[in-house]
């Protein structure tokens, strides 16, 4: 497939600085409640058990008695004393935003330890992904592991590979010099639900198997180059995790001499959660988070791809002619509209800010377009700073609902020129059986009602 293939439509670009100021201004009239309020009402939460939105421009009501209509009623929280300096010592969400949580998908997996929980994008903000919010994805569910008995070998799968092989203890890998770095990761299996049809309703379903944090850690190159390994005969890298399920992937030894792959223990500026790994997992930029071993406890050195399970058998793609695809590893250029998204609800029409997450395993995001026709005419959207090198980008352009049925789409372009594909151009190529590395345009339908659902346009 050429993926620089534009499918059909004509590029709009957005004026610069354009904005609807009479939509804006009528909006901020209505919104009473504040922003964050009004946003929360008119893009209702998709996530199951949500209330009802309120009435745009409903005023609280008075207090049970009646009172003075023209005399303002301050709030308890205006007149007394607050609460005390927490003494749990870690904060804790309001109670008021405890429908914000990432959710399993029930039937998706035959246990608990081997499963899945979404992130709830439709309610994140930014790029960055909450540590409590971090989509989970377990092969023999997670545990937390004492770092003072942690240890991490090197070693070759042929002794001359490399000097010394080595041992290292978790205040050893932390006495070295760190780096920090922005990156998203992904599951290969995201979206894979949506190969052959609609399947699931909201984008936490659909492509909540995503997160993004900035992730503390030392280079793999540093521990290589500690233990003296070959680094022209040494070609490849094996990754073991300590789980019950001993994963292992082969990582290319080229991503490590780059110095992107990172022996990780912090993330969002705090130690790794026992779900996402602690004390170490293995960062590799771009490529598809099975390949990010959690609970790391050894690195391999060989000279050939090691076809372990989870490489073979597991992770590839099905294509339609019968044969499989193995180590297809890059997540390729996605994006997706969270807002307005499937679940959600429009409560009137009139000016709205469409938002959404763009993603490239093989660089930085250059640019997104945003179609609200179902793909016959696109506009370029802005990119919010920073735009960082494998890591989510978001995006936002203003929209002006005329009350009619719309189909809003994202359309993503990397700094490489890969562009992403609509179902029909994907499917050409992949069939529709696979399961992994699913980066087709997202269709979300906002009907006249203003609910919003998901659909595929062939």
């Amino acid at each position: 497939m050429d993926q620089n293939a534009n499918p059909p439509g004509r590029l709009q670009r957005a004026p610069e600085g354009f904005i609807d100021k009479a939509g804006v201004r009528a909006v901020f009239t209505e919104a009473r409640a504040g922003r964050r309020d009004f946003i929360r009402n008119a893009f209702a939460a998709a996530a199951v058990g949500a209330a009802a939105p309120a009435a745009l421009g409903q005023v609280n009501p008075l207090p049970a008695g009646g009172g003075d209509p023209n005399i303002l009623e301050l709030p308890e929280h205006s007149k007394g004393l607050g609460l005390p300096v927490a003494t749990d010592g870690y904060g804790k969400p309001s109670k008021y935003e405890a429908n914000v949580q990432r959710r399993p998908s029930p039937g998706l997996t035959q246990t608990a330890q081997a499963s899945v929980s979404f992130a709830p994008l439709q309610s994140l903000f930014g790029i960055v992904t909450p540590a409590g919010l971090h989509f989970e994805r377990h092969h023999q569910g997670w545990w937390d592991i004492d770092p003072s008995k942690h240890r991490l070998m090197v070693n070759g799968s042929d002794p001359s590979l490399l000097k010394k092989p080595m041992v290292f203890v978790m205040d050893e890998i932390m006495r070295l010099p760190s780096v920090s770095r922005f990156h998203f990761i992904e599951c290969g299996a995201n979206t894979g639900m949506e190969w052959g049809n609609v399947a699931v309703p909201t984008v936490q379903y659909t492509h909540g198997m995503l997160s993004c944090s900035e992730f503390t850690g030392v280079p793999l190159r540093v521990l290589l180059e500690l233990a003296g390994v070959d680094f022209k005969r040494a070609r490849y890298v094996l990754a073991e995790g300590a789980d019950g399920s001993s994963m292992t992937r082969t990582v290319p030894m080229e991503l490590v001499e780059s110095g992107e792959v990172l022996v990780a223990y912090g993330q969002n500026g705090e130690m790794l959660r026992p779900e996402n790994g602690y004390p170490l997992r293995l960062v590799v930029p771009g490529v598809q988070g099975v390949s990010w071993v959690k609970y790391l406890r050894r690195i391999e050195v060989g000279d050939k791809p090691y076809g372990t399970k989870d490489e073979v058998i597991h992770y590839v793609d099905l294509m339609p002619g019968g044969l499989h695809r193995q180590y297809s590893s890059t997540q390729e250029v996605k994006s997706v509209v969270t807002t307005p998204s499937g679940g959600q609800v429009l409560l009137d029409r009139g000016f709205y800010n469409v938002s959404g997450l763009a993603w490239s395993g093989r660089g930085r995001i250059k640019r997104v377009d945003v179609s609200v026709d179902g793909g016959r005419n696109w506009r370029q959207a802005r990119l919010e700073g920073p735009v960082m090198a494998k890591c989510l980008t978001r995006f936002n352009i203003d929209w002006v609902w005329d009350g009619k049925p719309a189909i809003v789409q994202s359309r993503a372009t990397d700094e490489t020129g890969h562009v992403q594909p609509n179902y029909r151009q994907l499917r050409a190529v992949r069939g529709t059986r696979s399961i992994y590395h699913n980066n087709a345009i997202q269709s979300w339908l906002v009907q006249e009602s203003g609910e919003v659902k998901n659909v595929q346009l062939s």
